[in-house]
């Protein structure tokens, strides 16, 4: 069995369900319309029904259901029915709760690698629709001190890494996907030439228009458009007082070698990360202090030490705002601390990307490409 979205049905969608079918009668399960849209913040181009039909007239398919569920955990219901003795995934697809619900029920949970068949060049819908160079953003520690009233209390740096965008991050995932779609109303498919600052405090004001309630931090608009890694300091204002900037290609690609993003998938739309915030001097100096070691550490290629500053950075954010983790996500944490040096969520957590700092390699995982300065 398998489930996914499969809108815009492609070579590279072909091939892992070619992959997929070697191990037996194979059950594809679709996302559906709703689903979609949830999951991505649109409307997939093809209908579920017209994508059912596609799917069925594949001969490697032996039968398509529309999963009756929600979320990226849409296909419980048919789980349940099929019961099948394989859940196949690829690695965009993986997740650490659909292999221990495999475990659970005595299903072989396997991993695909998306290999294309024969000289077939990679495909993805994403590529299909357009081909958008816009990147997105990881916020590597030190996120919440862009907003006035967390860095008032103690002014610090944010740290951002803008990445190329190598897949399609899932909507409400912490990966500024919101300020991303913010940036391709502006400019469509590409980052307008000009000084990156400039430009970036251009994405900040159209993502806040007048009249904004809950300002968007001006760290996805710099992760988004300045390249490689970047450190904003904010000291009470929404607009960094200073930006400092690594390009650097050893830097960047050991940076690269030690993040791995485990998917935990997208925030409910009820998630309220605001309640309940306790957030003082004390936090906001320990967020700032624990920043400030991961990019001296980052500087240094010194792991050990950046994955330590790492977590404690992660762990200053939820002592200020305790609702970015849930039980699910403190025992995915337990899960990896045995292998990884470091861990925090993605954004402002509730769910997206557990993020782990190590110089083992974690499989499955997803990996990511810094973009680098245009010479």
């Amino acid at each position: 069995m398998v489930s996914g979205c499969f809108d815009l049905l492609h070579s590279g969608h072909v091939a892992f369900l070619q992959e997929a079918a070697q191990l037996g009668n194979l059950y594809v399960c679709i996302g559906s319309d709703e689903t979609v849209n949830g999951l991505k913040g649109r409307r997939p181009v093809n209908s579920q029904q017209e994508r059912k039909f596609m799917l069925e007239a594949l001969k490697c398919v032996h039968e398509v259901r529309i999963s009756r569920g929600s979320g990226i955990m849409d296909f419980l219901p048919e789980l349940g029915d099929i019961r099948p003795d394989v859940f196949f995934v690829n690695e965009d697809g993986h997740t650490p709760a659909k292999e221990a619900l495999c475990a659970e029920n005595g299903i072989e949970y396997t991993v695909s690698r998306r290999i294309p068949a024969g000289e077939l060049p990679v495909r993805s819908t994403t590529a299909l629709r357009e081909v958008c160079t816009i990147p997105y953003r990881i916020d590597l520690a030190g996120g919440w001190l862009d907003q006035p009233w967390v860095s008032a209390h103690h002014p610090g740096p944010v740290l951002t890494v803008s990445i190329e965008p190598t897949q399609a991050f899932n909507f409400r995932s912490g990966m500024a996907t919101s300020t991303r779609n913010k940036a391709i109303e502006l400019w469509k498919t590409a980052l307008p030439p000009g000084d990156p600052e400039q430009i970036a405090r251009l994405l900040f004001a159209y993502d806040n228009p007048p009249g904004t309630k809950e300002i968007a931090g001006s760290q996805d608009s710099i992760g988004i458009v300045m390249p490689g890694l970047n450190r904003s300091h904010y000291n009470g204002n929404y607009w960094p007082a200073s930006i400092d900037s690594i390009y650097d290609e050893d830097i960047l690609a050991w940076l690269e070698d030690m993040l791995y993003l485990v998917t935990l998938g997208p925030r409910t739309s009820d998630y309220d990360v605001l309640s309940d915030t306790k957030i003082d001097d004390t936090h906001a100096r320990a967020l700032s202090e624990a920043s400030e070691g991961c990019w001296t550490s980052i500087l240094a290629k010194d792991a050990v030490s950046f994955g330590r500053c790492f977590r404690h950075s992660f762990e200053a954010q939820i002592a200020m705002f305790p609702n970015m983790v849930d039980e699910g996500i403190m025992s995915m944490i337990e899960h990896y601390s045995k292998t990884a040096l470091g861990w925090k969520l993605s954004g402002a957590g509730g769910g997206g990307y557990l993020i782990l700092v190590s110089e083992k390699p974690i499989e499955p995982a997803v990996r990511v490409k810094i973009r680098r300065k245009d010479v």
